[in-house]
């Protein structure tokens, strides 16, 4: 039986039922991962995106659950309420981009061992999506997969990228990888931002959301990557674009030519939004969450 944790449930506006358990890594890395097991239909493994953490998918967990399925949400490594990497709890960090994939490791056996309902299906958000993309290669055992807004590259002006692989090369082999990157600080974005050309989503109710989480929980919080993030971070999604609208984070390029090559993938791009498609409008909201689960329901 694993470990109990904390869910904030005066946050997560989840449906009833919700708990947290603590998971250790096969590197002794401790995790959290929320588990909403109602729903027959078979299990949800959300794997979120850089900053975020369990809480922040409560509604998902009862947008899901009202279409009959269970879900999942992780705290990796580095955020969230999991063990931060740094002395200094602000920046996010890894060591390698492969030790996510230890994270993964520990959620499937969760999910096995909790008895959750199978199949499982993958929602990947952001860097989740980067990490998804890379367990699939390695055998996630999922029926499918769906991605939001995939970290399949990382969006920058073309004349800063190779100052950007310079300094993430250069500055980890002089012992200065825990630095934050370039043009990031320690605060978090969505704390410390306006509503007003923020990148993350349009929709002030789920913006308003969000900050009042990380103000009645400053402790989830995460500011900037570390120059190590980023260079690990470039060399993942540099690898993976040798397998197989209005964004502002991650590079729409990248993610149009891998799914070019994707057999039976499709790719949707929704306009009138920001990167986050399960934090805009209701409307948006509901297409996401409709095709997700017409997609589970139709490999049942």
């Amino acid at each position: 039986m694993a470990e109990a944790a904390p869910l904030y449930h005066d946050i997560a506006e989840a449906p009833a039922g919700g708990r947290a358990v603590w998971l250790r890594t096969d590197d002794g890395v401790r995790i959290r991962v929320g588990l909403w097991p109602a729903g027959a239909k078979g299990t949800v493994l959300l794997f979120p995106g850089r900053t975020e953490y369990v809480e922040k998918y409560g509604p998902a967990a009862g947008e899901f659950a009202q279409r009959g399925y269970a879900m999942l949400a992780v705290d990796w490594r580095g955020q969230g309420l999991a063990d931060r990497l740094l002395p200094d709890r602000a920046p996010g960090h890894v060591g390698r981009f492969g030790d996510y994939q230890r994270d993964v490791a520990a959620v499937i056996a969760l999910a096995r061992a909790e008895g959750l309902p199978e199949p499982f299906h993958l929602v990947g958000h952001s860097m989740g999506a980067a990490i998804g993309l890379r367990a699939l290669h390695d055998g996630l055992p999922v029926r499918t997969a769906v991605f939001s807004a995939p970290m399949w590259g990382i969006r920058m002006h073309p004349a800063l990228r190779p100052l950007a692989w310079g300094l993430a090369t250069l500055l980890p082999l002089v012992g200065m990888g825990s630095r934050l990157a370039p043009s990031t600080d320690a605060a978090s974005y969505v704390a410390t931002a306006a509503f007003a050309g923020n990148v993350l989503t349009r929709d002030p109710a789920m913006w308003a959301f969000m900050q009042r989480q990380l103000a009645a929980h400053p402790d989830l919080a995460i500011g900037g990557p570390t120059v190590q993030w980023l260079r690990e971070a470039l060399c993942e999604t540099r690898a993976l674009a040798r397998l197989a609208a209005a964004e502002r984070v991650v590079d729409i390029p990248a993610i149009r030519a891998l799914m070019a090559r994707w057999p039976g993938g499709r790719l949707d791009l929704v306009a009138d939004a920001e990167h986050e498609l399960m934090m805009e409008g209701p409307a948006i909201r509901a297409r996401f969450y409709d095709a997700a689960v017409a997609l589970f329901d139709a490999e049942r």
